[in-house]
């Protein structure tokens, strides 16, 4: 693979921490509190297919600039797609080691780029700090600095994707975007490098394996857990492993490693709460029989019925991020080639239409679901679930005589 470094430099103004301030308190129910992330330069990575290297072929030493020029210059990349990704590892873990070959994978499967990067991680950066790294990155692609290695990348070319914590992170990213456009007349605009920039929308956006509800409460987390290697979550287990003491005193206190504990519900935090995915570009969606897998059927289902073009795929009996892990499966194999050619087309301008796919694990053979009835499992029902596992965590918290405020639920 092709592996140029580069580093997205934060923005010169606030214009984007602003947006992003906005955007939470406007979509608050009451009560929530978090501390405000500044912008930070990260790293990066522009990886892409290299044919031409041996298995055992080390890298060329030669320039970041000259591996980005031969990324681009490579024959196989024939395709405009540029995949922004955000990788998996519960907000805490990961980084280019434990991805580049995943993501290399995804832009040979697509026929373009991809743009990994390594936004700050948990529990030295909390919600929305991630967020707001994720959103300067799409900004970068767009309105690239001065001394970029690239050129302006235009919205209608880039993609979104993500596994795990980076699917919450893609979608988390896409519902800021839509709340941007909800409260804007017109085209949103944000100040951007001392420019007042555009900000559109992506092609698409896609999650394989999406955590989607940070409280870990609905049906599968403990119904599925025969088929994963993920350990089912209690509410008393949240308690105790998140509640703060002499080496760990966070403060607002946390509901999780990188997340407040009021701010659990917000659907900038656990995209499953959002109510609205109307307008959105067209959405992959991927789980097996996991334990994560409730969440995204609700949202896949939800976003549909609200008239987004929805691609859902699940595999039987197969784990979470299984065709990482496990890249040797035949359905491993069509899950990645599947991915890419949904990333290939929402930017070639192929009709996409909302479909839904079971694939047996066995076999191979598929069948068509109907997306909206994925699951039995409500909205409304998924939602309140997630409340219940706050107000758990809040009492246990307060059983242990530690004071905390209560969020409006």
């Amino acid at each position: 693979m092709w592996a140029a470094e580069v580093t997205i430099p934060a923005p010169s103004d606030d214009g984007t921490q602003q947006a992003l301030y906005k955007a939470v308190d406007d979509m608050k129910e009451g009560g929530e509190t978090y501390t405000k992330p500044e912008s930070a330069s990260m790293k990066a990575e522009w990886t892409g297919f290299r044919p031409n290297a041996g298995n055992e072929e080390p890298a060329p030493a030669i320039s970041n600039e000259e591996k980005y020029k031969n990324l681009m210059d490579e024959p196989s990349r024939t395709s405009k797609t540029t995949i922004l990704y955000l990788h998996g590892g519960a907000y805490y873990l990961c980084g280019f080691g434990t991805h580049r070959v995943a993501v290399s994978k995804l832009a040979k499967a697509c026929n373009g780029r991809a743009l990994l990067i390594e936004y700050r991680l948990a529990p030295q950066t909390a919600f929305p700090g991630q967020l707001l790294d994720a959103l300067n990155a799409y900004l970068y692609l767009l309105y690239p600095p001065p001394g970029s290695l690239h050129e302006p990348v235009p919205a209608k070319d880039i993609v979104f994707a993500g596994d795990s914590a980076g699917g919450n992170l893609a979608f988390a990213l896409l519902q800021l975007l839509l709340q941007l456009h909800r409260t804007a007349s017109g085209t949103p605009t944000i100040p951007f490098n001392g420019v007042d920039v555009p900000i559109p929308l992506p092609a698409a956006v896609s999650a394989n394996s999406a955590w989607l509800d940070i409280t870990r409460s609905q049906p599968s987390i403990v119904h599925n857990a025969k088929y994963d290697y993920l350990p089912p979550a209690t509410h008393d287990d949240a308690v105790s492993r998140f509640a703060p003491d002499a080496i760990w005193p966070p403060t607002p206190p946390r509901g999780d490693v990188f997340a407040d504990l009021s701010m659990l519900c917000h659907p900038l935090c656990s995209p499953l709460a959002a109510k609205d995915w109307s307008g959105s570009p067209p959405l992959w969606i991927e789980t097996g029989e996991e334990l994560l897998t409730d969440e995204d059927a609700v949202v896949a289902a939800r976003a549909a019925s609200q008239g987004v073009t929805v691609v859902w795929e699940q595999y039987e009996a197969m784990p979470h991020c299984f065709a990482m892990l496990l890249p040797k499966l035949p359905n491993s194999r069509r899950c990645v080639s599947s991915w890419g050619a949904f990333c290939r087309s929402s930017v070639e301008g192929d009709l996409l239409e909302t479909k839904g796919t079971w694939i047996a694990a066995k076999t191979g053979e598929e069948k068509v679901v109907d997306v909206e009835k994925v699951t039995e499992h409500r909205w409304e029902d998924a939602v309140e679930a997630m409340k219940e596992a706050q107000r758990r965590r809040v009492a246990g918290w307060e059983k242990e005589g530690k004071a905390l405020p209560k969020p409006s639920l």
